[in-house]
């Protein structure tokens, strides 16, 4: 399944459990566009929600969120049954998120809107070295370059840079990002580009698994960020435009919502 190109190997767990997982991304997420993608997703049960959520980088790290994948999950979960309605929470490490669904034609999941919980903007809790209530165009060396960055942590940690994506060498100043003294658990990072008011464009570095056609929370980032440098407004729909396609993100005084597709590509066993 793949959220705008941001794909996952999902497995329904809801009858049984998964034993190595982390070897397990690795070895099957080496590839895309076939039985490969960009880590493991697991459907699991949950005691407080509708179901779980685990998420595998392709690096075998396991990640707190994914937005991507969230909306996927819910995708799933609906479709094979485990929940009814338009609706539907899911468990993460970041906690519960809450799904309100777009159908299609057939019934099954087309698009989801998932609140995604309050933008934590502290420095030391992204976490980072840099200080502060919040991390606005802050000055940092990296790799011997001056950026100014702004931090965001939306369940994973987000560094957002404004710089023309395609003008960046995302293959070595990725990594760079990735392990720099700033970030103790490592960082993700969104090179971005200011559209026009209330739109991005950007590019993401995913530690864990290197660039990425899309990434949720890295979307939900950038949202964020944008109306703390003054490119976007808050409780205004911000579109952000990503390799795999578009989500909408909107920034309130509550929450980020993040809206995109769901899409499922094809099912089919894997001997393991």
């Amino acid at each position: 399944m793949h959220g705008i190109g941001n794909d996952y190997i999902y497995f329904d767990c809801m009858n049984g459990e998964l034993e190595n997982i982390e070897q397990l991304a690795i070895r099957l997420s080496d590839r895309h566009f076939s039985i490969g993608g960009d880590g493991v997703i697991l459907l699991c049960r949950s005691d407080i929600a509708d179901c779980k959520m685990r998420m595998f980088n392709a690096d075998g790290s396991e990640g707190k969120m994914c937005g991507n994948g969230v909306r996927c999950v819910g995708k799933l979960a609906h479709d094979l049954g485990y929940v009814k309605g338009d609706t539907c929470r899911i468990e993460t490490l970041s906690g519960i998120k809450v799904l309100k669904f777009k159908f299609n034609d057939d019934g099954t999941v087309a698009s989801a809107r998932v609140d995604m919980g309050p933008a934590e903007l502290d420095g030391e809790k992204i976490p980072s070295t840099l200080k502060g209530e919040s991390v606005v165009s802050q000055p940092v060396e990296i790799g011997g370059k001056e950026y100014n960055v702004t931090l965001v942590s939306m369940g994973n940690p987000h560094c957002v840079v404004y710089k023309e994506p395609d003008d960046l060498d995302i293959e070595k100043i990725g990594p760079l990002f990735e392990n720099a003294k700033y970030f103790p658990d490592r960082i993700n990072t969104e090179f971005v580009k200011v559209i026009a008011r209330n739109e991005m464009k950007m590019r993401v570095w995913e530690r864990g698994s290197g660039e990425t056609w899309a990434c949720g929370t890295g979307a939900c980032a950038v949202g964020v960020a944008a109306v703390l440098n003054g490119y976007a407004d808050k409780n205004v729909p911000i579109t952000v435009h990503l390799r795999g396609g578009d989500l909408i993100i909107t920034y309130t005084d509550e929450t980020v919502y993040m809206e995109g597709s769901a899409t499922l590509a094809f099912t089919g066993f894997v001997e393991i």
